[in-house]
C-alpha cells in the first residue's frame, strides 16, 4: 500500500534525517547474537565510531535507553530503526515522530506480503505516516546504505566492506539492493547510497530518485523494479534525473512471477513491457540482468558520450577471439559500428601490420606499444562517438592504462575490457577506471556498458523535445460501431476503404453492385467487439449469390444493419491501438498483425501523448521489422506516415477521457500507405471517465 503525504512532506530534503542523519535510535536493540535488533546496533557501530549519536532503546534491557523520548534527551535523533514485531510498530512509529524523530525505517516483516493481519499492520502503520508526517522506509525491508554519511543501517553480514562510491541503488528488494552493491564493489565502484524500498508504505522509488537529483555524491543510479503504484510520477522523476544523472533500470516480470511478486512486496508487479518503454522514453537506459546492470551504471558512473541519434562505435581489440564475440553482442544491441574512414585507415596503416582487420572492428593482433596510438586514431574518426576495446592482461607487452588514456579524448569515451585474473588484473582495472575509462571483465561486459553508453546517449539527445499537441476531435464517448469508428478515423487522416451502411437486403446488393467486388460483408453492432467469433465477417464476396449467403449468416447472428466495404489491397497486417493503462495512463501500442505476432508479443509501446517523430521510432523496436521494409519485394513503411498516425491516435484518448480504448486491427500496410480495415473504440465506464492529470 502506497501512501500519498501532503505536497510539502514530499521534498527531497524531507529525506535528509533518514540518509544523513546526525543521531540515531535502534529501538529494540538487544544483547543477544542473532536478534534483529543486536545486528542492526552492530552494523551502526561505525557510525558512533565517527561521532554520529547511536541510542539504544530497549525498555527490559537497563543498560540501555528505556524510550525513544530518553533517547532524544542524550543526543539529537533524526532517524529510527524499528526492529520490534509487525504488532508493535505503528506503537513505537508514532513515539518516534512525537519525540521529533523525523525518519523511520521498518525492518521486520509479517506486512502486507504476509496477507491477513500483516494488512491490517501495515495500514496502521500507513496512518501514523498520514498524520504525522514522518517518513518511513520499509516495512519489510534490509535497511539501506549511506557510506559517505558513514551509516550502515543494514542487518546484511559484510556491508562493512562497501566503500564509498558514485554509483546509487534503488531497488525494490533488500536482497537485490545488497546483491548489487557488493557486485558494484567487486567491479570495483563505490556506492553512493543503496536503499531497498521493501513494501513502500511511505518513502517510494520516485521519492529516492528526486533525493538523488540533488546528492552531490552521486554519478549514476541502478534502478531495480518489481511493481509501480503510480507510474507518472515515476516517469516524471525518472526523466527528471536522468537529464544530469544516468539512471540504468531492470525491470522484473517478463515471466509469470506475479504471485511470488505479490508475496514478497505486497503489490502485483506490473507489466513489463509497459514499465519497461515508460522508463525509457523518460530517458533510462534498460538492462537485462543484474550482470548487465552493473556493468552499464558502472560505465555510465564514470563516463557518458555526447547526445546523437545514432552514434557509431569502434572496436579495437587486442585478440580476434573476444572482438568477433563482442563485435556480435553490439550487433545484437544494434549498435552501429561503420567503416573507418580512408584518411583513419590509413594512419591505422602505418601503425598496424598489413594482415591485420583495420577497417573496423580494429585487430591488434596482440596488445603492444602501438595500442594507444590506435585508440586515439580511432576516437578521431568523425563517424567515432564511443570506443570499445578488449585485450588480455600482458603487463610485458603494453601498459593497458597508459594506452587507454592516450586514446581518451573529451567527446570520445572508452569501454575497455581487461581480460585475465589475479592482483595485477585488478590493479589495472581499477587504474583505468581511475583514469575515466569504464572498464568490464569481458567481452559481454564490455558491449554492456558500451550499449549503455549508445542508449543513453540517443535517449539525452531526444530530451528537450516538445510534443506539440495534433488538433483532435474533442467530446467523443459511447459506443461506436465500426462504420463511426472509422469515421473518426478519418477525421485524423487514416485512410480506410469504400464502404456503406445497409439496413437490408436491398441495400446490401445495391452497395454490392455500386462498389463492384470483391467485398467485406461484416455485422455492423457496437455491442459486437469480436465478429470473426459469430460468424461476423464474410471477405471476398463477388456475387449477389455469394451476397446472399453471407447475409444468411449474419441474419442468424443477429445483424440488425450490414457494413459493405470495398476489399484492401494485399499487404503486411498491422495493429495500432491506444489504451488507458492502469498504472501508467494513456498508452499507444504498435505490432505486426496475426496471431503469431500476438502469441509472441512483438510490440512497442509508448506513453501518450508522444511526438510524431518519437512513434515513428516504434517499429525499430520489433523483432519482426524486416517484414516492414519490402521483405521479398512487399511494401515499405513509411515510418513518418506511421509516426502522423500513432501520434493522433495518442492525442485522440488523451483528449477524450471518455474513452477506454481505439483499436485499429488489422491496420494494413500496403503499397499505397496504411490502411484502416477494422477499428473499434471501447467507452470508459462512467466512475472513471476523468481527465488525464
Amino acid at each position: 500500500m502506497t501512501t500519498t503525504l501532503p505536497a510539502g512532506e514530499r521534498t527531497a530534503s524531507a529525506l535528509t534525517p533518514m540518509f544523513t542523519p546526525r543521531g540515531i535510535a535502534v529501538v529494540g536493540a538487544s544483547r543477544t547474537p542473532g536478534k534483529l535488533g543486536a545486528t542492526m546496533a552492530r552494523s551502526l557501530a561505525s557510525f558512533a565510531d565517527g561521532g554520529g549519536h547511536l541510542a539504544l532503546v530497549n525498555g527490559r534491557d537497563e543498560t540501555m535507553h528505556p524510550s525513544l523520548s530518553a533517547a532524544t534527551g542524550a543526543g539529537p535523533v533524526d532517524l529510527a530503526m524499528i526492529c520490534v514485531p509487525a504488532a508493535a510498530c505503528p506503537g513505537v512509529l508514532a513515539e518516534a515522530a512525537q519525540a521529533g524523530v523525523r525518519a523511520a525505517v521498518i525492518c521486520g516483516g509479517g506486512f502486507a506480503e504476509t496477507g491477513g493481519a500483516g494488512v491490517e499492520h501495515q495500514e496502521a502503520v500507513a496512518q501514523v505516516v498520514r498524520e504525522t508526517g514522518i517518513r518511513v522506509l520499509g516495512p519489510n525491508t534490509s535497511g539501506f546504505l549511506a557510506p559517505h554519511a558513514g551509516v550502515t543501517a543494514s542487518f546484511v553480514p559484510g556491508v562493512a566492506g562497501i566503500l564509498p562510491g558514485r554509483v546509487a541503488v534503488v531497488a525494490a528488494s533488500g536482497g537485490v539492493n545488497h546483491a548489487v552493491s557488493f557486485l558494484l564493489t567487486e567491479a570495483g565502484h563505490g556506492i553512493s547510497l543503496a536503499v531497498g524500498l521493501g513494501n513502500g508504505v511511505d518513502v517510494t522509488a520516485p521519492d529516492i530518485l528526486d533525493y538523488l537529483a540533488g546528492d552531490p555524491h552521486t554519478g549514476a543510479v541502478a534502478l531495480h523494479v518489481e511493481s509501480v503504484a503510480d507510474g507518472p510520477r515515476l516517469v516524471e522523476s525518472v526523466r527528471r534525473l536522468a537529464r544530469t544523472r544516468p539512471v540504468v533500470a531492470l525491470v522484473v516480470g517478463q515471466h509469470d512471477v506475479g504471485a511470488f511478486a505479490a508475496s514478497h512486496t505486497g503489490a502485483l508487479a506490473t507489466s513489463w513491457r509497459t514499465t519497461r518503454a515508460a522508463l525509457a522514453q523518460a530517458g533510462a537506459v534498460l538492462v537485462a540482468d543484474e550482470r548487465e546492470l552493473v556493468d552499464a551504471v558502472g560505465a555510465l558512473a564514470v563516463t557518458r558520450a555526447r547526445p546523437a541519434d545514432d552514434p557509431g562505435v569502434g572496436v579495437v581489440t587486442a585478440q580476434a577471439g573476444p572482438g568477433l564475440l563482442l563485435l556480435d553482442d553490439l550487433r545484437g544491441r544494434r549498435a552501429r559500428v561503420p567503416e573507418l574512414g580512408e584518411e583513419t585507415q590509413r594512419r591505422l596503416a602505418e601503425l598496424l601490420p598489413p594482415l591485420t582487420f583495420q577497417r573496423n572492428p580494429v585487430d591488434t593482433g596482440r596488445p603492444g606499444p602501438e595500442l594507444g596510438g590506435i585508440l586515439a586514431t580511432v576516437a578521431a574518426d568523425p563517424g567515432v562517438d564511443v570506443i570499445a576495446g578488449y585485450a588480455l592482461h600482458e603487463p610485458d607487452a603494453v601498459d593497458l592504462a597508459h594506452a587507454a588514456r592516450q586514446g581518451l579524448t573529451p567527446d570520445v569515451p572508452v569501454v575497455f575490457g581487461v581480460g585475465g585474473s589475479g592482483e595485477e588484473v585488478t590493479a589495472e582495472r581499477r587504474a583505468l577506471l581511475e583514469a575515466g575509462i569504464a572498464v568490464a571483465a569481458d567481452a559481454r561486459g564490455v558491449a554492456a556498458a558500451t550499449g549503455a553508453l549508445l542508449a543513453d546517449a540517443r535517449a539525452r539527445s531526444r530530451d528537450g523535445e516538445i510534443t506539440v499537441p495534433v488538433p483532435v476531435p474533442a467530446g467523443i464517448s459511447g459506443a461506436h460501431d465500426e462504420h463511426e469508428a472509422k469515421e473518426l478515423l478519418g477525421r485524423l487522416g487514416i485512410a480506410t476503404t469504400p464502404r456503406r451502411v445497409c439496413a437490408a437486403r436491398a441495400i446490401a446488393h445495391a452497395a454490392l453492385a455500386e462498389l463492384g467486388g470483391p467485398v467485406a460483408v461484416k455485422i455492423l453492432d457496437a455491442t459486437v467487439l469480436h465478429k470473426t467469433e459469430i460468424g461476423g465477417v464474410h471477405l471476398n464476396v463477388r456475387t449477389p449469390e455469394e451476397l446472399d449467403t453471407a447475409l444468411d449468416v449474419l441474419d442468424a447472428a443477429g445483424a440488425r444493419q450490414y457494413l459493405v466495404e470495398a476489399m484492401a489491397p494485399s499487404g503486411v497486417d498491422l495493429v495500432l491501438g491506444v489504451r488507458r493503462d492502469p498504472v501508467f495512463g494513456p498508452i499507444v501500442l504498435f505490432g505486426l498483425g496475426g496471431t503469431t505476432s500476438e502469441a509472441l508479443a512483438d510490440v512497442a509501446i509508448r506513453l501518450a501523448p508522444l511526438s510524431a517523430a518519437e512513434a515513428a521510432e516504434m517499429p525499430d523496436d520489433l523483432a519482426g521489422r524486416a517484414l516492414l521494409d519490402g521483405w521479398r519485394g512487399g511494401p515499405v513503411l513509411d515510418a513518418k506516415e506511421l509516426g502522423a498516425v500513432a501520434s493522433a491516435l495518442g492525442q485522440l484518448l488523451v483528449a477524450n477521457p471518455a474513452l477506454d480504448e481505439i483499436e485499429i486491427n488489422p491496420l494494413r500496410l500496403t503499397r499505397d500507405g496504411l490502411v484502416a480495415l477494422d477499428a473499434v473504440i471501447i467507452p470508459r465506464e462512467a466512475d472513471d471517465a476523468q481527465p488525464d492529470q
